[in-house]
């Protein structure tokens, strides 16, 4: 437990007790995050687990019920699926991966249930009873209620931030929403407080805190630094086929306004892709019809992951369509969908 005395100093009450102050100019807030608790959903680290758990369970369930498809429950899903467990998805939103492009989620599904698991959209886990040798969920459908049974549930329904009694509240720092709020330099509204990671309103991504640490620091150091750009932050779910995407989807380019130029380039249509087995998937694209401005673009397939780095600095560098386009891209590769989805959005393909 943390208390604080004044901006410069802390005191620490260690778990035997003892207690030791630290003095420091500057001190930046990392306390990270745990896995959000519903109250239809108590975690008992036995039945009821979450992330942390399911890396290290001593035996592998037979079934398995997991709660929210974000990221941390598809790759779960993809995991334990692979290996043998029976695997029930229940999502509340209408869609899995909600937070991906639409089409990206459709694929996603139609991978998964490929591979053998249940898919449960707009469903929602009401109640768990843990009575039993294993759980038994009552779960709410656009059908109505049904009971689901499985060896054990996982609940991925979210990250919160670990700030409780660490004394925020006796230095005033600001919070809401369960984050601690800071301004574009890491620093909290104490001075000489920064704050970083999961228990900031930033994405909860180790990339996203690492860069936040390092603008700290820089900024501590008396360096002039760029500000965080976080809608140009790549956000990758590490199941198979993999998802990795940056910006806008199409929806939320259209609801801010622009006219598009959408393009789709299939890992079927890659020479690459069908020589190496993987041509599940595709790279989607979104551009403003104006100026060619790159605002987007999701990827689901093979190592999409590692190739979605080259959408990040193309919109960092403010790179247009056109650019892109007269980029040449070696061939045959993955990494030349994104050129070729490209140019499916501009009437330009020739590969397909």
């Amino acid at each position: 437990m943390v208390n604080w005395w004044l901006p410069a100093n802390w005191k620490i009450t260690a778990a035997d007790g003892s207690k030791k102050v630290e003095e420091a100019k500057d001190i930046i807030i990392a306390t990270g995050g745990r896995a959000r608790a519903l109250p239809s959903l108590p975690i008992d680290g036995t039945k009821i687990i979450e992330y942390r758990k399911a890396m290290s369970l001593p035996t592998q369930p037979k079934s398995m019920i997991i709660c929210g498809s974000g990221a941390i429950g598809s790759e779960f899903a993809y995991f334990y699926n692979s290996l043998g467990t029976k695997v029930t998805i229940v999502e509340f939103m209408p869609r899995i991966v909600p937070v991906e492009d639409e089409d990206i989620s459709k694929e996603l599904e139609k991978q998964f249930k490929k591979q053998g698991m249940t898919i449960m959209t707009n469903s929602e886990v009401l109640s768990v009873d843990t009575s039993g040798a294993g759980v038994k969920a009552k779960v709410k459908t656009a059908a109505g209620e049904v009971t689901l049974e499985a060896d054990i549930l996982l609940s991925a329904v979210g990250v919160v931030a670990n700030i409780d009694n660490i004394g925020l509240e006796a230095l005033g720092i600001k919070t809401e929403k369960g984050k601690i709020i800071v301004d574009a330099y890491q620093q909290t509204n104490v001075k000489g407080i920064y704050a970083i990671g999961d228990c900031t309103p930033g994405q909860a991504l180790a990339h996203v805190a690492s860069r936040e640490g390092i603008n700290a620091a820089e900024h501590i150091a008396g360096h002039k630094i760029d500000a965080m750009d976080y809608n140009n932050i790549p956000g990758c779910t590490y199941c198979t086929p993999e998802i990795a995407s940056v910006g806008y989807t199409e929806k939320a380019a259209k609801d801010a306004g622009f006219e598009i130029k959408v393009g789709k380039f299939p890992f079927i249509a890659s020479g690459k892709a069908v020589a190496s087995g993987a041509t599940d998937g595709f790279v989607k694209v979104i551009f403003d019809a104006k100026y060619g401005e790159f605002l987007g673009c999701h990827m689901i397939g093979m190592n999409v992951t590692d190739m979605i780095a080259e959408a990040v600095v193309a919109r960092k560098l403010e790179t247009t369509a056109h650019e892109i386009l007269n980029a040449v891209h070696p061939h045959p590769t993955m990494s030349e969908a994104l050129k070729e989805a490209t140019a499916v959005a501009y009437g330009e393909a020739t590969d397909i």
